[in-house]
């Protein structure tokens, strides 16, 4: 099969690419499949985790604690950065073009796919952000004050009932990069907690479509 675009699907906190691979199949009953798309789900290296009381864990970067209103852990994120820099130009040298690519996931993984996208990949596709959050003082903010040209769509997703990442600090982080020239797509999901739905991810899959469409639903030029 020969894929026209691709999705980096990155995984939540303790969990790999397959573990989140195989909650979303539970999830739909089905996997998360397009035709003409390349889903990628990568793995999070094993670290200490700050809020595990130092504990090796498979986190995308460290936290000082889990809070919005906190400094972040700008050297591990700026290691996973590269990282993921890193894939995301495997992809465009196998022949993907960069604005056929989107990056996004779930709670830690959201967080981090708005870091690599807003500071260093504002010529992707789009980001998606599953019940995730950036902290007030964010990086990602300072780096969109000095922005020049069009940033790839965010498209968020976040549970009412969430009690680890609140529905308020999804709903701060979407104003605050809408204020700073971000189109965002914000949906809440009354009495979800820190979890997948089917509704939510129903969404996800037509916000993917619309964003990389098939060749036979491209828009004549």
């Amino acid at each position: 099969m020969s894929f026209f675009a691709a999705v980096a699907c990155l995984s939540h906190t303790c969990d790999s690419g397959q573990g989140l691979k195989n909650w979303i199949k539970q999830v739909l009953n089905q996997d998360l499949a397009f035709q003409h798309i390349k889903i990628i789900y990568p793995t999070a290296p094993a670290r200490p985790y700050t809020p595990m009381k130092g504990g090796i864990s498979n986190v995308w970067f460290d936290r000082f604690k889990i809070s919005n209103d906190c400094p972040e852990h700008l050297e591990s994120i700026d290691v996973m950065c590269q990282v993921l820099t890193d894939l995301i130009n495997d992809e465009v040298k196998s022949g993907i073009k960069k604005n056929r690519i989107l990056i996004g996931g779930f709670s830690m993984g959201g967080c981090m796919a708005m870091h690599v996208a807003y500071r260093n990949h504002q010529d992707v596709a789009g980001v998606f952000a599953l019940s995730s959050f950036l902290n007030k003082a964010s990086a990602v903010y300072q780096a969109l004050q000095k922005r020049d040209g069009a940033l790839p769509e965010l498209f968020q997703c976040h549970g009412t009932a969430d009690e680890l990442v609140l529905h308020s600090w999804g709903q701060e982080t979407n104003s605050a990069l809408r204020a700073l020239g971000v189109s965002t797509k914000f949906h809440s999901f009354p009495g979800l907690f820190h979890e997948l739905s089917t509704g939510e991810l129903e969404k996800l899959r037509a916000w993917v479509l619309a964003k990389l469409p098939g060749e036979m639903e491209r828009p004549k030029e």
